[in-house]
């Protein structure tokens, strides 16, 4: 199958390094160039812009940061459907808002381009490894016909959700839930600290039991390094967030945990962190925690 990627940052570049090996022919398109020179250096074949991408190809991938680039990229000046031809699918895997995938989708249909919504779960290790949480929406026999060959060549489960906006529902309830754990977890091991116990300890001594889960196993070891080098940067978590609110308000969901945990990122965003992973919440825990120390002395 000739597959369009575009989008090739830190889980664009492995993921279709994954649809590669699959076998599809392959065609890259990145705003920088470096990231497309690389790829075409293992074979793929580098666009000079999405209309060109899409003109080529019979399924574009795009995997962008947030709802006004994948606006751009799909509807802009030289945008996907600029060169695009009837019968080609669009698969969006970007995390944005529902409301936004619905209009694109609408605009595809126009053109007569077909448009799931797909964003994944699973950080830079999980695109690597092929092993990424799909939560797709749109047309059924599009996502059951794509399925195998595409989504199921980058992750390890794809699941349909139904129309399209569902995927990306599924995703912020994904993300509000990460958050909510990475916060505990940090929270938890700040006690730890705090009470005069290893926490490498108190991690070992839990994960057995019903605190137990993917956000500890993945999280907790960065926690305990200090090693903030990112998989998913707090900066994106808090533009998911922020769509999470957005949806929330437009849909009459109150979110008063999801708020409460955006400004704690917020404020590790603004003591420079927004680039660090997302397990770089534990900050906020340990500044609080230092504040409490110096005010007992």
């Amino acid at each position: 199958m000739r597959i369009a990627f575009i989008g090739l940052g830190i889980m664009g570049k492995p993921m279709a390094r994954n649809l590669h090996r699959a076998g599809h022919d392959m065609i890259v398109y990145n705003r920088s160039r470096p990231a497309v020179d690389e790829l075409a250096g293992d074979g793929m074949t580098a666009a000079s812009s999405p209309a060109e991408a899409a003109a080529k190809a019979d399924v574009v991938v795009t995997m962008l940061p947030n709802s006004p680039q994948v606006r751009e990229v799909v509807a802009g000046e030289n945008g996907v459907l600029a060169g695009a031809k009837p019968g080609l699918v669009l698969v969006d895997m970007s995390s944005i808002a529902p409301l936004a995938a619905r209009e694109i989708a609408a605009l595809c249909e126009e053109k007569g381009v077909t448009m799931l919504d797909a964003p994944v779960s699973g950080g830079e290790p999980k695109a690597i490894d092929a092993s990424l949480a799909v939560m797709a929406g749109g047309d059924k026999d599009t996502f059951d016909r794509l399925r195998k060959p595409v989504l199921l060549a980058m992750a390890a489960t794809a699941v349909y959700c139904g129309p399209v906006g569902a995927g990306n529902a599924a995703k912020l309830a994904n993300q509000i839930i990460v958050a909510a754990n990475i916060a505990a977890v940090a929270e938890a091991l700040t006690l730890a600290s705090q009470s005069g116990v290893d926490p490498a300890v108190v991690v070992d001594a839990i994960r057995g039991g019903l605190a137990g889960s993917t956000v500890l196993e993945a999280k907790a070891p960065m926690m305990l390094r200090d090693d903030f080098t990112p998989g998913f940067k707090i900066d994106l978590h808090l533009k998911d967030l922020a769509n999470a609110l957005e949806t929330a308000h437009e849909v009459g969901s109150p979110l008063p945990l999801t708020a409460q945990i955006t400004e704690m990122f917020q404020t590790v965003r603004a003591d420079g962190g927004g680039q660090c992973d997302h397990s770089a919440l534990i900050r906020y825990f340990r500044k609080l925690a230092s504040r409490s120390t110096a005010e007992k002395r």
